[in-house]
């Protein structure tokens, strides 16, 4: 059920979209739909492509939005695999993100493919809308995000420019289905925790493990004292928050106390504050053991995200727009668990990323080989291409409702207040 704080705060002026605007959409989508999307999305699926990498997502992109008339900068904004596309003028801005990198040894498990599709539908869609309506109705920005998957893609887009004076930034992602109840096949509302990731290394003084362990300091010990220390810590954690880490480096032979050693961990929680304050406790257990073994400490931060904070205003123009009661507003709460670069975004802008379901059993959630197999199935990408078109209505009212706007503006401010109030 939706609780009241998922409610919107502000009651939403009325709005019907104008017939001839909504057929331009959906008739430039259809058009576009078995060729020149279904193209993309194959391409990226059958040649998954790791973070940064993704020069064939790239390349067949600008290539494509090239053919089809539309201006395009390729390596923009300073990364090599990403690009931009733009149509219309004047009026506000609407930015849609296109995900396509993939992940070590699983392919698109996270079915990024799918995330490019409905962009690139709901773009095709947006842009047909513009001509329809004329000179000064808008713009819409096709923006290609490389590495989501741990690169920080959408961290140094929002740090060149990409998103200054959007008025709106959506996309989806798909999960797994059946985690939802028919005939419900998507979330608008999906809220996704912040994260913190910082690598440790410890640092101690080696000697020979038989003849003189005296002599040494035992950075092994410290990590595994550091690794109970956190396990103990879990106790008074708040519910959703979530702490894990893996050992980068352990030492090299049975024989040596080992003098250098490394861990990897990630900090979850509700927002960007709450994650940097549980991380405060958890570095803790890292002075601790460092203290208690005699090693030295330090840390380096890696690229860390912020909660996705969806519009609310935004997530009930995309159920409005979509077939009725196939969209929940935000229930379940937590059908995408985990973190995203684009929780930064929306930190930026008020913003949409909502989810919808593909078919796997249970069990066979994001990150499994299952999910890249059903990534690339045609229904799976039918449905991707049902959410361009929706996100495509959702934004038109963006930009064609003035009063819509402000209010989903006020409403978004003031929501990240709160969020940075803490």
């Amino acid at each position: 059920m939706e609780s009241k704080t998922d409610q919107p705060r502000r009651k939403m002026t009325s709005y019907t979209i104008d017939p001839e605007i909504a057929a331009a959409i959906t008739d430039q989508i259809e058009k576009h739909k078995d060729r020149e999307i279904r193209k993309i999305n194959d391409v990226i699926h059958q040649n998954p492509e790791l973070a940064y990498k993704e020069q064939q997502a790239h390349d067949n992109f600008v290539a494509m939005l090239r053919w089809l008339g539309f201006a395009v900068t390729p390596h923009a904004y300073g990364l090599h695999t990403a690009f931009s596309a733009e149509a219309g003028s004047g009026g506000r801005l609407i930015v849609l993100n296109a995900e396509y990198d993939a992940l070590p040894g699983i392919g698109h498990a996270c079915g990024h493919n799918l995330i490019a599709s409905a962009a690139l539908a709901a773009y095709l869609g947006l842009a047909a809308a513009l001509a329809k309506a004329g000179p000064g109705a808008g713009r819409v920005r096709l923006l290609g995000t490389p590495a989501e998957e741990g690169g920080g893609g959408k961290l140094k887009l929002i740090a060149a420019g990409a998103y200054t004076g959007a008025a709106a930034s959506l996309m989806v992602h798909p999960g797994a289905s059946y985690l939802l109840t028919p005939p419900v096949r998507e979330v608008a509302f999906v809220r996704m925790l912040a994260n913190v990731k910082y690598q440790v290394f410890f640092t101690g003084r080696p000697a020979h493990a038989a003849m003189a362990p005296w002599d040494g300091v035992n950075a092994l010990d410290a990590v595994c004292l550091a690794y109970n220390a956190v396990s103990m810590l879990r106790q008074q954690m708040r519910p959703h928050e979530r702490v894990h880490g893996v050992f980068r480096a352990a030492g090299e032979r049975p024989n040596v106390t080992p003098a250098e050693t490394c861990v990897e961990y990630y900090v979850r929680s509700d927002t960007r504050a709450a994650a940097e304050a549980l991380w405060l406790r958890v570095q803790k257990c890292f002075e601790g053991a460092a203290v208690a073994t005699g090693c030295g400490v330090r840390y380096e931060r890696l690229n860390s995200y912020a909660d996705v904070r969806p519009s609310r205003a935004l997530c009930r123009a995309y159920v409005d727009a979509m077939p009725p009661g196939t969209v929940a507003f935000a229930d379940p709460p937590d059908f995408l668990a985990g973190s995203t670069d684009m929780g930064d975004v929306t930190y930026e802008c008020p913003g949409f990323h909502g989810a919808f379901g593909i078919d796997t059993e249970v069990g066979q959630s994001n990150h499994t080989p299952a999910f890249a197999a059903a990534a690339g199935t045609v229904e799976s990408f039918r449905r991707a291409v049902g959410c361009g078109r929706g996100m495509a209505l959702a934004a038109w009212r963006v930009l064609s409702d003035d009063a819509f706007a402000e209010e989903m503006r006020a409403e978004w401010e003031a929501d990240i207040h709160a969020a940075k109030e803490g």
